[in-house]
């Protein structure tokens, strides 16, 4: 047995996952969830709501990068995005990366989700001290899109699992309101959990998505303090097929997972994958 303290995450009534910690920076019960920042020895600060890993220092780019970069380079004019959720500020800080975003918006339901977030992950949070493209609201994130007909090219669904907060960005009549809140050549994209441990949530999403949208695809990306390590992220689109970008185009950025010949690599899945889909 090792000495120390461990944070565990019960991720299934099964399954458990456990890594040392340094200290807890903090703690809070917010109107909305249990809040906790700590310091771990393998994934350096962590973001964790009602006991659900959030996000770390040293794992995110893999998530923001993802649920970002490809709904991003597939749009040819991306100019208004919409991040629902996000409030550690990962997904808006790529989102900014991208020349032709004029403005991204983060709705974020939980404000402590983002000072916290500010005061304890810096590095993540970048784009929320004040950034000129960034515009942040502290607000329902549903009734925010219910509220705005035709207003996003892009809109990312950044959300905690689907419970508590987040269990309405799970439900097909919240797609459907995406689908109203996008121009007419608009894409969404939504973080839809893991095939190993969430298969017939991904397979109720994604057929509740492909009903709206005339383009729906599932891609993967490797996210190692997240149920199973594999993560499923489900993008739907108006007009634009996410597989026949040209990814001679893409230019490079300032990324560590993302890369054009990774944008049609992820959509190449392994069979138990493409069941869950049919």
């Amino acid at each position: 047995m090792s000495s120390g303290f461990f944070y565990t995450e019960e991720q299934t009534p099964n399954l458990r996952y456990s890594c040392k910690i340094n200290k807890t920076l903090h703690t809070e019960t917010t109107p909305f969830q249990e809040l906790a920042m700590i310091d771990t020895v393998q994934w350096g600060r962590m973001l964790v709501l009602d006991n659900m890993v959030m996000t770390t220092i040293k794992d995110e780019f893999v998530y923001h990068e993802m649920i970002s970069h490809v709904a991003l380079n597939t749009h040819p004019n991306p100019k208004k995005v919409m991040i629902i959720g996000g409030g550690d500020g990962g997904a808006i800080r790529e989102a900014v990366k991208h020349e032709k975003v004029e403005k991204a918006v983060l709705c974020e339901i939980d404000g402590r989700v983002i000072e916290t977030s500010k005061e304890y992950l810096p590095e993540i949070a970048s784009a929320l001290f004040g950034h000129p493209k960034v515009e942040v609201l502290v607000a329902d994130g549903v009734k925010h899109i219910e509220e705005n007909e035709g207003e996003y090219d892009v809109i990312m669904v950044d959300s905690t699992e689907p419970v508590g907060p987040a269990e309405g960005l799970f439900a097909a009549d919240f797609y459907k309101a995406v689908y109203r809140a996008l121009k007419p050549d608009g894409i969404m994209v939504a973080q839809t959990e893991s095939p190993f441990v969430n298969a017939e949530l991904i397979s109720r999403v994604f057929k509740d998505i492909k009903g709206i949208f005339p383009i729906t695809k599932l891609y993967l990306a490797s996210i190692p303090t997240y149920p199973s390590g594999l993560w499923s992220f489900t993008i739907a689109s108006k007009v634009y097929d996410p597989e026949a970008v040209d990814v001679s185009t893409i230019p490079e950025r300032d990324t560590k997972y993302y890369t054009p010949a990774l944008h049609k690599a992820v959509f190449s899945l392994p069979k138990f994958v493409q069941d869950l889909l049919k």
